[in-house]
């Protein structure tokens, strides 16, 4: 890549960066959550519920009408080994085990019973899958001391344990150590960001709305959020196409991947090529010609060029500018911490931490256009917390849309926790029943990170 020179100022574009912002900044109301279980009350009062979590104790499934009695021994013993469970989500798991893998055992005398017990036994490690429990014939009548029900008896407890600790989901909050286990691989928890006024503070900054509510000087704030979205629409421009890609912007970096040959872009002169990003070409997906394939060919490379671009330099976005401008960008990044309280520092204790999970993703979900939405994130630093992978634009479908997108991606096993300051993402939050944590001032940022260390989130 040429290396980058300082450009003219361009043109500022606010209406494109401005993301819709929500009338009330006020928390979640108390009463809506009113009837959540008591143990949620751990989270704090900042972390509102989008939608009634409730759980149903699973009531013990009888197979015929003799019911065995069970000492209050072995039921404290399987309590203790398997608490309940009172983080938020649960209500999507399952409420009781199959019925296949219990066993049917006649009436017996208490001796017969305390033996059965006494020598169950239990896997140390859990199976890679689940074991498909053998049908247990019903004994005929006799005597239950002649019958060979106590191997039957055991086997079947074994087979229910199996069941119990292959349910997906279960574990929340600290996870032991288990190296044996394949599912410590496996995703938990995603978490849905929303950028603007939740991780950075940019679009209040240029509507002065930031120095009002703070008692900030108006001229600083606006004077340094208007050269923060002339910076980002350079970047956006000069290195992301995005004069050619404004008119045909994406949800998704890889939305258009499906129509790249895969041809050696190192000699490819994209100014050269003959493609307009134009609104003539809005109707290309109906194109069967050569036209429309050729023209979908030229805007895959160009998704494609901005995914290594993002990729080179996402821990060192000076290396797109020059002195000067690195200068600039770095003296703006720290008048506007400054300004902002060290919001942005705040936020990125909580990015952080999730990151560190190893069964924990960050998803950033944004009304920015895609390409300056990418040069945003760069500029902040975000760029090492947000793969290009997970950054979404809501510009053209709206966050519920995107939610959807991301459900399907990772699949409803998966905790979703959605964080944002806007009506938007709260409403979307409800409609897939994820809880939503309201971010409106720096207090919030600093709830949601002891939540985070407390293993509440």
């Amino acid at each position: 890549m040429e290396e980058a020179q300082d450009l003219p100022e361009q043109p500022v574009k606010k209406a494109k960066m401005q993301e819709s912002r929500e009338q009330s900044l006020s928390h979640v109301s108390n009463t809506e959550v009113s009837d959540q279980k008591t143990e949620s009350s751990n989270l704090g009062s900042n972390l509102p519920m989008s939608s009634e979590t409730s759980t149903t104790n699973a009531s013990p499934v009888s197979t015929s009408s003799t019911v065995v009695n069970i000492s209050t021994s072995a039921v404290a013993s399987i309590s203790q080994e398997y608490p309940t469970y009172t983080i938020l989500g649960q209500s999507q798991y399952q409420t009781c085990y199959p019925s296949s893998g219990f066993g049917v055992v006649p009436p017996a005398d208490s001796s017969t019973e305390s033996l059965a017990l006494a020598t169950t036994t239990y896997p140390e490690e859990k199976p890679n899958a689940l074991v498909p429990a053998r049908a247990v014939q019903r004994p005929s009548s006799g005597d239950a001391s002649t019958s060979p029900l106590l191997p039957r008896a055991t086997a079947s407890k074994e087979l229910d344990e199996q069941a119990r600790k292959n349910i997906p989901g279960k574990n929340r909050g600290k996870r032991k150590a288990d190296t044996s286990s394949s599912q410590d691989s496996e995703l938990e928890r995603v978490f849905l960001w929303d950028l603007d006024e939740t991780i950075i503070i940019f679009h209040s900054l240029l509507t002065g709305s930031y120095a009002q509510k703070y008692g900030k000087d108006p001229t600083l704030v606006i004077g340094s959020g208007l050269s923060m979205e002339e910076m980002i629409f350079e970047v956006a421009d000069t290195h992301l196409f995005f004069n050619d890609l404004e008119e045909c912007d994406q949800v998704h970096i890889e939305d258009v991947a499906s129509d790249d040959n895969g041809q050696d872009l190192s000699n490819y002169n994209f100014s050269t090529d003959g493609f307009s990003g134009s609104g003539s070409n809005a109707n290309h997906g109906s194109s069967v010609g050569v036209q429309g394939v050729d023209w979908m060919r030229k805007l895959a490379f160009r998704y494609r060029r901005v995914r290594e671009i993002y990729n080179k330099y996402k821990t060192n976005v000076g290396g797109l500018l020059s002195p000067q401008k690195r200068e600039a960008l770095q003296r703006l990044r720290t008048d506007i911490e400054v300004l902002t309280d060290s919001w942005l520092e705040t936020a990125l204790k909580s990015l952080l931490l999730i990151q560190s999970r190893k069964n924990c993703e960050n998803i950033l979900i944004t009304t920015t256009q895609l390409m300056p939405a990418l040069a945003k994130v760069l500029l902040y630093g975000l760029g090492e917390v947000f793969p290009i992978e997970n950054i979404y634009s809501a510009t053209k479908i709206g966050k519920e849309s995107c939610f959807e997108r991301i459900v399907s991606r990772f699949g409803k096993k998966v905790t979703y926790v959605v964080i944002g300051d806007g009506r938007d993402e709260e409403i979307a939050a409800k409609q897939h029943n994820m809880p939503f944590w309201r971010i409106t001032n720096h207090a919030d940022l600093v709830s949601l990170h002891q939540a985070l260390e407390l293993d509440f989130l």
